[in-house]
């Protein structure tokens, strides 16, 4: 568990020095709130159906977006809550075409267990820390908002295995 933790971290400081090592920030973008969007997907391990929002804060080294986010899962007698704290770095710099990105981060998951009686009993929660490696592939529209999907794996046992998401992002 703490290496899974050590390897992502690493990850994404590497990510994060590369960009900046690539020529610093992006002055096309500035950094701050630049738009929100939905979320939509399926959890594997707990099976799940998960909804949230995103926000996005913009390019904070080129190409290295900060992309905070929650979300929602229902299912597997287990209600789960998870604050996402994630960096992705975009491949490409065009926004009309497919573009993969990958990053990862972490993550506060807020469980609540139920053993499904509906009396109470049996019932608990705990609040864990989680690591996230994530990739996907995104395209701006034509109205200048962005769609996505994604797969976001957890690195550690207090995060889901796998989750499945589609997501749009619209900007101000």
């Amino acid at each position: 568990m703490k290496i899974a933790m050590i390897v992502a971290l690493a990850t994404l400081a590497l990510t994060a020095s590369g960009a900046l090592a690539d020529g610093g920030l992006d002055h096309t973008e500035e950094v701050g709130y630049r738009g929100w969007g939905p979320r939509v997907g399926l959890t594997l391990d707990p099976d799940q159906v998960h909804f949230g929002a995103h926000l996005d804060f913009g390019n904070f080294a080129q190409h290295v977006r900060f992309q905070p986010n929650i979300e929602l899962g229902f299912g597997d007698h287990i209600k789960l809550v998870t604050v996402n704290f994630e960096a992705a770095y975009r491949f490409r710099e065009n926004w009309d075409v497919w573009s993969p990105y990958l990053g990862g981060g972490l993550g506060v998951n807020f469980w609540s267990f139920d053993n499904g009686r509906g009396n109470g009993r049996g019932s608990a929660s705990s609040t864990e820390l989680g690591v996230n490696l994530l990739g996907g592939i995104e395209k701006g529209l034509s109205s200048g908002n962005r769609f996505f999907t994604e797969a976001k794996l957890g690195l550690v046992n207090e995060s889901p295995d796998l989750k499945l998401t589609a997501g749009w992002t619209f900007y101000h």
